[in-house]
């Protein structure tokens, strides 16, 4: 094992001793400044978690929240300098958290606030004007093979329970109180200028839109839709896509 692999390894296991080799100015104990210095990492880790999950912490309190965040920052280090990011796997690790299994919904919370945070980050990108979408609708030799291209920020998080009014009711959007959480909400995930704003749509749309995100065509996209929700309808949705500004340009079978 490398110096800097145990460095690392003991900074975020207060269980491993101060690593052997370190040394002071002044010749005080290394092991005593090591632990301030290990302690100031994780108490950094833990708060870029709660800065990227404010609403996870909400439902759980801030003392659970932060004992969870400690356990997944010692076995999930930062791998990039951009701690923008960090904490992207949190709700999986969330879902398997056995101390978290009475808020069967908290995962799905992660995803979504995590998706956020991506959408704030993505790149920019111009939509596409609705005569061009129009007319590769009408154009036949087109249409079999049209792929439509969302805005990098667009992020679909489908769910078994009530995540987007879970989340709104912690945005003065509505009562908490009024909340019923075992409902499945789909939630629409995307970015408007600066300002990322979710949104709730069917569960068709959803389907539509991640199938698009997968980059399949619109007729495959439309066909998974209404196999699983027979009240989809493409028309709506489309005009939904172009009303929100996320369809930045089309693809065909013929176009890279």
């Amino acid at each position: 094992m490398s110096t800097q692999t145990a460095f690392a390894q003991a900074l975020l296991s207060a269980d491993l001793p101060c690593p052997t080799g370190l040394s002071t100015w002044n010749d005080s104990d290394p092991s005593l400044r090591f632990a301030v210095y290990r302690n100031n990492v994780m108490v950094s880790l833990i708060d870029a978690l709660a800065d990227t999950y404010p609403v996870v912490q909400t439902l759980v309190g801030e003392e659970f929240f932060r004992a969870m965040a400690r356990v997944f920052a010692g076995n999930n280090p930062p791998r990039s300098a951009v701690m923008a990011y960090y904490g992207r796997d949190f709700a999986d690790f969330v879902a398997a958290f056995p101390p978290a299994a009475s808020v069967p919904y908290l995962a799905d919370v992660a995803r979504l606030e995590m998706a956020r945070v991506m959408a704030y980050h993505a790149a920019d990108a111009v939509p596409i004007q609705p005569q061009v979408l129009q007319a590769a609708l009408t154009d036949p030799e087109q249409l079999l093979s049209l792929q439509l291209v969302l805005h990098p920020s667009v992020h679909v998080i489908e769910s078994s329970f009530a995540i987007f009014s879970v989340w709104a009711a912690h945005q003065d959007a509505q009562s908490a109180l009024a909340v019923n959480p075992d409902v499945a909400q789909t939630a629409l995930v995307y970015r408007a200028g600066l300002d990322v704003d979710t949104m709730e749509i069917s569960a068709g749309a959803g389907i539509f839109v991640n199938t698009l995100l997968a980059e399949q065509t619109l007729a495959e996209a439309a066909q998974a839709a209404s196999r699983a929700d027979p009240e989809f309808d493409l028309t709506k949705v489309l005009g939904l896509l172009l009303r929100l500004q996320i369809i930045t340009h089309l693809k065909t079978g013929d176009t890279p």
